[in-house]
């Protein structure tokens, strides 16, 4: 527990009783705002970096999936990122203009727009990963051994129901974890 400061026992949140589960109706205010500062924190590295591009959140997001995913077709894209086609456009044509992403037709449909990251392109992708990976490893640390386990079963559980295995099977197939449906 060497680098974050923890209090041994944490203040009660709001709609906590001791020893008992949260009120169903009260927010979680202490878990909220720490989500919030803890995401704010996770992007800020990135952030720097990607301003010398004068790239943004978007781009980083962008690349990082293509990175994880050669071939991904925009379709998938649009479907991961929640944004519209015009959203994802803007974003993209700055990326291939400016070497970091290539577009190739689809093998079979001609009409399918597939992603891959140039060199440039996982270069960048893994000087902003390595960034995130060093703040991650120092929390993960801080949780013990099983800590990777631990938060990555949080992470899933705050992902819609429907959206789970989706969103598993995505991060298992980046990963190269053989398909388990």
């Amino acid at each position: 527990m060497a680098d974050i400061n923890v209090r041994a026992t944490p203040p009660r949140p709001l709609g906590m009783d001791a020893g008992t589960a949260a009120a169903p109706d009260l927010p979680i205010w202490d878990v909220i705002e720490l989500l919030y500062f803890a995401y704010r924190d996770f992007v800020a590295d990135p952030d720097s970096v990607l301003a010398t591009f004068g790239f943004g959140r978007a781009h980083h997001r962008v690349l990082h999936f293509v990175t994880r995913n050669p071939g991904l077709k925009v379709a998938e894209l649009l479907d991961i990122l929640r944004i519209t086609k015009q959203s994802l456009a803007r974003v993209l044509k700055q990326l291939v203009d400016d070497g970091f992403v290539e577009q190739r037709e689809g093998e079979t449909d001609r009409r399918q727009r597939r992603l891959f990251a140039t060199a440039k392109g996982e270069a960048l992708a893994l000087k902003l990963a390595t960034q995130q990976t060093r703040r991650i490893r120092r929390a993960l640390a801080d949780l013990g051994p099983d800590g990777h386990a631990l938060a990555r079963r949080f992470l899933v559980g705050m992902i819609d129901a429907s959206g789970r295995e989706e969103a598993l099977h995505f991060v298992d197939r980046a990963t190269g974890v053989p398909d388990r449906r």
